[in-house]
């Protein structure tokens, strides 16, 4: 079959359903037994190089490489011929050059022509920058919110096959930033942006792309918006203990709440306001806590709960005055104690929890001034050289240099 015709027939496919969400490579051992069900349609009669049911796109690997040379060709083909007529247009010059166009050949088709042919390019190669670049010029110039949302779209459908496609993540960031001041639900556009973040880590493990995109979103949400992410991701981290990308995220709407961008959104009542945000924090480091309690030897959780007691100490316990600060490390110190404990077991998750809380003090009383620091070494000094001595007996003279260093010696 003629590389350029699979090229129709798939772009057939795509512009007959446009509702298209997901699109997979599917290998010809496969694709028999499923386009046995398939119902024959004119864009792909012979039912042996795509399969489309229930808004679902197939393309059999078998054709993946003449594909893919079609929609190059095609593509560039395009370009070339849109980049001459837009600088004739641009300059107002007509010259003999003007001929290598086809009167048939607009500026609006040729726009069409471009836009159909990098879609199909993209699901084939979905690093292929000047497609995803040549998308930016055209929509930009058109300045329709409608086409912005074309674009989400498809680098959803890109994402469906390669979730941690660098370039798909930028350029809905691209999206984003162009409807950030012209679309009235930008709400619900960061709410949905967050939701296929999320499905797409749990279908993609380690995707820090993914994560760093749902970041990325914290600085357009509102307050509302904020708690809402705060309280709704709750119980996915709970089930995702030893995912720091989760952690990472959770520490980025968190801060968020420290902005003087949020006090702004507040300025006329600012006294429960402050009341509101202490609670946010108090209710997050118990939160914090009990998960630590729960799950044994997670390194995540105390990583994040290195950031609760900087900010809390930082922002709250210091301005409260009195015994806030003495109240808050005592605390701390009844956890470590709690944590240091290793039953005689084979399981190494509990040196790993007394290991973690040991370095978490010592961490802590770095962060104190000198006078708070030596009250917590005379506390728990021994105590946290006893743990580290027993869970790692190899790095004794690490923990020396670093007791020496901290004004024990």
């Amino acid at each position: 079959m003629e590389p350029s015709y699979l090229l129709k027939q798939l772009e057939f496919i795509l512009d007959s359903d446009p509702l298209i969400d997901e699109v997979g490579f599917v290998h010809p051992s496969q694709f028999a037994a499923i386009t046995d069900t398939s119902v024959p349609t004119e864009a792909n009669p012979t039912g042996t190089a795509f399969w489309s049911r229930d808004h679902k796109l197939g393309i059999s690997t078998d054709i993946i490489h003449p594909l893919y040379n079609a929609a190059k060709h095609a593509f560039m083909y395009s370009l070339k011929q849109y980049n001459t007529l837009t600088d004739l247009h641009t300059e107002k010059v007509v010259s003999d050059t003007s001929n290598v166009i086809s009167s048939s050949y607009s500026l609006p088709n040729l726009e069409r022509e471009v836009m159909k042919h990098s879609r199909a390019l993209l699901l084939l190669s979905c690093d292929f920058g000047t497609a995803w670049n040549c998308r930016k010029q055209v929509v930009s110039k058109k300045q329709n919110v409608t086409l912005y949302f074309d674009e989400l779209t498809l680098s959803t459908l890109v994402l469906s096959y390669s979730p941690k496609s660098e370039r798909a993540w930028t350029h809905r960031r691209w999206v984003i930033k162009r409807i950030a001041g012209k679309s009235t639900n930008l709400q619900e556009v960061l709410k949905n942006e967050s939701e296929l973040a999320k499905k797409i880590a749990e279908k993609s493990k380690m995707n820090y792309r993914a994560w760093n995109h749902r970041c990325w979103l914290v600085s357009y949400m509102p307050k509302i918006q904020i708690i809402d992410e705060l309280v709704n991701n709750r119980d996915w981290a709970g089930l995702h203990v030893a995912d720091n990308s989760c952690f990472h995220y959770r520490t980025r709407l968190m801060s968020r709440t420290l902005e003087d961008s949020w006090y702004k959104q507040d300025s006329n009542e600012s006294p429960s306001h402050t009341t509101e945000l202490y609670q946010l924090w108090k209710e997050e480091l118990t939160w914090s806590e009990t998960l630590i309690k729960r799950y044994i030897g997670r390194e995540a959780l105390w990583l994040y709960r290195r950031f609760l007691s900087l900010c809390w100490i930082k922002h709250f316990a210091v301005h409260m005055g009195g015994t806030h600060v003495e109240l808050f490390l005592d605390n701390e110190l009844l956890l470590f104690r709690s944590c240091k404990t290793i039953p005689d077991n084979v399981f190494e998750d509990y040196e790993s929890q007394a290991m973690f809380a040991a370095t978490y003090i010592m961490w802590l009383i770095k962060q104190m001034d000198e006078l708070q620091s030596m009250e917590i070494r005379e506390k728990v000094g021994e105590e946290i050289e006893e743990v580290l001595n027993k869970v790692c007996p190899n790095k004794a003279f690490l923990w020396d240099l670093v007791r020496i260093k901290s004004g024990k010696c």
